[in-house]
């Protein structure tokens, strides 16, 4: 117990130690933290009418971020199965990388649950009274705080042991690798049925929504982990090696063109058929009864993410720029599809017949900023904590404790 502690008091310390790019970097994050922070204070105050969220469309940016967000947790598991199913060693270490994301993502979900309640002091009256086990919501909560735990102790122990400089016990950590890639499954299963169970929402009544979820999942979730695994080779001494991206990068073609194919099978059904619940996906794409809002927007989604596959399918995504622009466009594409997108529309027209559009207002658009900014500051502080480690600079006989810590900065 005494060297674990002296390991977090250590990690704490090198958190905050780091060239001027990580401090522009993390100055920038909490900036935008405290602003989101500033932001959530005034609703707390004012109530959810600082939002544009409404009677008629009650789910807006916020769920639509948590919707994303789940598939970037899951997308981990695109990490672990290569590795631990299929013995790929060129992507062993770069897993705690897409763990970290997972822990960091999982945290983002969690805090837009809990500015989306208006009441967050309520919660516990929502906890006591779970409709067990019926309710979707309360398998959503479950997964998603067992999924947290998961990755916290299996990054938690093989990053200790590796300070430690001692072989992992295979015992503890290697069930819980696999009970966790059924799991990163499952959280993003149940959110799909949390919306597709929703009998008065037509655009969701899909037996298709949850394969959409895990292939965008499984596209949008390694296409970050990429971008970030190329920061993380440029401006530190960690070497990612680039079988490893190039292994990814025929993941993720596979889950996008998937994607691809399941979003046409659903406009087909929509369209094809003409009938009456298909007026949610009517607005969505081209408009209806005046309101098009979505439709730039949704065209653009599909823009981004069809040049995207385009660019996967040809050998010239095997050169980084362009697979990295493959990667900006999919993630940015399935963000507009899979949140603003998917959640939006649903509520319009109302089971009235009403048709309200939504559009965030200044303060929601701050508050979801501020909580990206939180979950990135998170991320960047662990993969900062985790990088000495891994590369055996920050081991329990490598440092003495009152050398300066500007040893273990990262290389320029």
């Amino acid at each position: 117990m005494k060297d674990y502690l002296h390991f977090l008091r250590r990690c704490i310390r090198i958190s905050f130690v780091g060239d001027w790019r990580y401090y522009a970097w993390m100055f920038f994050l909490s900036v935008i933290a405290l602003f989101g922070l500033n932001a959530y204070a005034q609703q707390l105050v004012h109530g959810l009418q600082t939002t544009g969220m409404t009677d008629q469309v009650s789910w807006g940016l916020y769920i639509a971020n948590f919707t994303y967000l789940v598939g970037m947790a899951a997308a981990a598991v695109m990490l672990v199965i290569p590795v631990y199913i299929y013995k790929n060693k060129d992507l062993h270490d770069l897993v705690i990388f897409g763990e970290l994301f997972a822990v960091a993502s999982i945290i983002m979900c969690l805090l837009f649950v809990t500015v989306d309640l208006g009441r967050p002091d309520r919660f516990l009256h929502l906890l006591m009274r779970f409709n067990w086990p019926i309710s979707m919501l309360t398998w959503d909560v479950l997964v998603l705080n067992g999924y947290l735990l998961l990755n916290l102790h299996i990054c938690g122990y093989l990053i200790y042991c590796a300070y430690r400089k001692t072989r992992p016990g295979k015992w503890f950590y290697i069930p819980f690798v696999f009970i966790a890639i059924v799991w990163a499954i499952s959280i993003h299963t149940v959110t799909a049925f949390l919306y597709s169970g929703l009998g008065s929402r037509p655009l969701w009544n899909s037996a298709v929504l949850a394969p959409r979820f895990l292939a965008s999942a499984f596209s949008a979730g390694p296409a970050f982990i990429v971008l970030a695994l190329q920061v993380i080779r440029r401006f530190t001494s960690y070497q990612v090696p680039d079988g490893a991206l190039q292994l990814l990068r025929k993941i993720i073609t596979v889950a996008l063109a998937i994607n691809m194919f399941l979003l046409g099978s659903e406009m087909f059904t929509e369209f094809y058929t003409q009938a009456e619940h298909s007026a949610s996906a009517q607005y969505l794409f081209f408009g209806l009864g005046g309101k098009h809002a979505l439709v730039p927007w949704i065209w653009t989604a599909i823009g981004m993410n069809s040049v995207a596959l385009l660019l996967l399918f040809f050998p010239i995504t095997k050169s980084l720029k362009w697979f990295n622009l493959s990667c900006f466009l999919m993630i940015v594409g399935i963000w507009i599809e899979k949140g603003m997108g998917l959640i939006v529309p649903a509520f319009i027209p109302s089971p009235l017949g009403e048709k309200v559009e939504y559009l965030p207002t200044t303060n929601e658009t701050l508050v979801s900023l501020g909580i990206w900014a939180f979950g990135l500051l998170v991320f960047t502080i662990l993969v900062r904590i985790t990088i000495p480690v891994l590369s055996g600079r920050l081991t329990i006989d490598s440092v003495d404790p009152a050398e300066p810590l500007s040893a273990l900065s990262p290389k320029p």
